[in-house]
């Protein structure tokens, strides 16, 4: 590529960058004066998931960002403690790792297979806690997730429509781009009929970051080690690590956090505020965008999930945790 080229593409880039930051303060303009946490939540990297999640479509990031401060007003999602889930973690179906991957993303690790209770509200609580807690511990520059999903144990009781129906709806309306790939490892056989049902629930762009992974698959080692170090990744996922998850000592650590929880939010902490918005490689419009559904097409949505209720082909009380951000 010529000098001229470069300065072509960077004046290009340059501009690109303008008009986004310029979206950005309309959306600011847009929420009026904001307070609290309320504020510090709106940080230009913040509004620019929204954006990015909505196409780049003030009017529509505006309004889902709306929904998300008054849902977090009402849920209060940093507020939960561990001592209020713990009874979900158990049998470690959820957790974060102690390591992470090579460009510093946290990882959930998610065991659907050791499903341990059946109360929608405290499954989805429990996801909440797990997806705060990832947030606490990126580092600056950072704001994606991994989730290594290990289907070991899994059967057609753990299958829950209304649960994923549930945990879609959370994820993609108030965590917007905060995942960056989901691996579903060793999923079996029957799990790909339910995967048909679950993609209505999904916008385009989150069934594209869905990775399915088998340990007897040649392609699926070069994913892995492209993604992590082997020697920290857990043994299950084809990694060198033999640690096993602790209830106790994975307690303890919950509860470090949970002390650091409170100072993230205080205004005298004011780094999540100032996260300024870096511009990634793409398009200000992308096909591949998500959009907001019309109101017809969640309504079609909504029936197709009830007419698999009803028919009674996937019910149980566990939690499939396919459906992602």
């Amino acid at each position: 590529m010529t000098s001229s080229n470069c300065e072509v593409n960077h004046a290009e880039k340059q501009a690109l960058f303008e008009e986004q930051i310029l979206k950005i303060n309309e959306v600011r303009g847009s929420l009026g004066p904001l307070s609290g946490k309320s504020a510090l939540y709106c940080s230009d990297a913040s509004i620019a998931r929204y954006l990015i999640a909505r196409n780049w479509n003030v009017k529509k990031a505006t309004k889902m960002l709306k929904e998300t401060l008054k849902w977090r007003a009402e849920y209060k999602p940093d507020e939960i403690r561990w001592d209020e889930v713990a009874h979900e973690a158990e049998t470690g179906k959820i957790y974060r790792a102690n390591y992470r991957d090579k460009t510093g993303r946290s990882v959930l690790v998610m065991r659907p297979g050791r499903q341990n209770t059946k109360s929608t509200k405290g499954q989805i609580q429990y996801l909440v806690y797990c997806m705060e807690n990832a947030i606490l511990n990126l580092p600056p520059g950072q704001d994606q997730m991994v989730w290594l999903i290990d289907f070991e144990g899994f059967n057609l009781s753990h299958i829950s429509v209304k649960v994923t129906k549930e945990t879609a709806h959370v994820l993609q309306s108030h965590y917007p781009e905060r995942l960056g790939v989901a691996i579903l490892y060793n999923p079996p056989k029957f799990f790909e009929s339910f995967w048909i049902v679950v993609k209505p629930f999904l916008e385009p762009k989150t069934y594209r970051k869905v990775k399915f992974a088998y340990s007897d698959d040649q392609n699926t080692k070069g994913i892995m080690e492209d993604l992590f170090k082997m020697d920290e990744l857990e043994s299950c996922f084809g990694g060198n690590n033999q640690t096993t998850f602790e209830f106790n000592d994975y307690g303890a650590r919950m509860r470090e956090d949970d002390k650091k929880m409170p100072l993230f939010w205080s205004p005298e902490n004011n780094m999540a505020a100032t996260q300024d918005y870096v511009m990634a490689n793409g398009s200000l419009h992308s096909s591949n965008s998500e959009a907001d559904l019309e109101p017809e097409e969640e309504e079609n949505r909504n029936e197709a999930v009830k007419q698999e209720e009803d028919s009674g082909k996937l019910n149980g009380s566990g939690t499939s945790l396919s459906a992602k951000q």
